[in-house]
């Protein structure tokens, strides 16, 4: 029986599932505060884009620890209300404004940012052709944080293997990863993997009482029964194999 994936599934369905949720992905704000700790100049003047922010749990870490303005992006409508929403509760709406947008049409200028933020959500548009494209709105020596999903092994059981190649085709090792950012042009800065409980604490248990309500919501619904099974499979599968991939950071300056 050929296995389901991620792309067979509605995208207001996924984003209807995953904006009541505080991460759409794994991540923390410890490893936000991390990665932001490797990049300097952010000064009161900085202008700091989010791209597919979700509902923004890592845009207001972004806010609460520097003095740069944010424009936050997201292709759903729901999760920009709920970004605004919370950076209006949190008092930062002088600082964090969440807009409607596609990562690979962007509403912006050239050489309009000091740093290009994006956790979770490049594989969207592609590794490559994200970097790649994003490069222009950033400044001379801008910077360019993210998150992807990587290899950490050069081999691995097949069955992950095919799980990931059909979610993200273009997956691949740390080390072709940053020869990626190096083509494009941008200075690697630093790399590192996000530990196992940005998935399991912040991800997979996060969505045990989802599944639950989203199923009773829409029960009887096929297609929501197998989205949850898709999302229960792959919290599975990253018990079984999390010692070959993860979300990587990858942080680079413009050259």
């Amino acid at each position: 029986m050929e296995e389901i994936t991620i792309h067979e599934f509605d995208f207001s369905l996924i984003n209807e599932y995953f904006s009541e949720l505080e991460r759409q992905g794994p991540g923390s704000p410890k490893e936000t505060i991390r990665a932001l700790s490797f990049i300097g100049n952010l000064s009161s003047k900085a202008q700091i884009a989010d791209l597919g922010c979700g509902t923004g749990a890592q845009t207001m870490v972004l806010a609460q620890n520097t003095e740069a303005t944010i424009t936050a992006l997201d292709l759903y409508a729901g999760s920009i209300d709920k970004l605004n929403a919370t950076a209006e509760k949190l008092g930062l709406l002088n600082k964090v404004k969440g807009i409607i947008g596609s990562m690979d049409d962007l509403p912006f200028q050239n050489d309009e940012f000091d740093l290009i933020w994006s956790e979770g959500a490049i594989a969207n548009i592609g590794f490559e052709n994200g970097l790649n494209y994003w490069k222009k709105f950033l400044k001379k020596d801008g910077y360019v944080a993210i998150t992807y999903e990587s290899w950490f092994t050069n081999e691995r059981p097949i069955e992950i293997e095919k799980w990931w190649k059909n979610a993200v085709p273009e997956i691949s090792t740390i080390a072709h990863n940053i020869s990626i950012m190096q083509k494009i042009g941008y200075i690697p800065v630093a790399v590192f993997t996000l530990p196992e409980s940005c998935w399991i604490d912040n991800y997979f248990i996060p969505q045990k009482a989802r599944q639950k309500e989203f199923l009773k919501k829409h029960a009887g619904n096929k297609t929501v029964e197998n989205l949850i099974a898709f999302m229960r499979r792959e919290a599975d599968l990253y018990s079984k194999y999390k010692q070959y991939y993860g979300y990587v950071f990858y942080i680079g300056k413009k050259i």
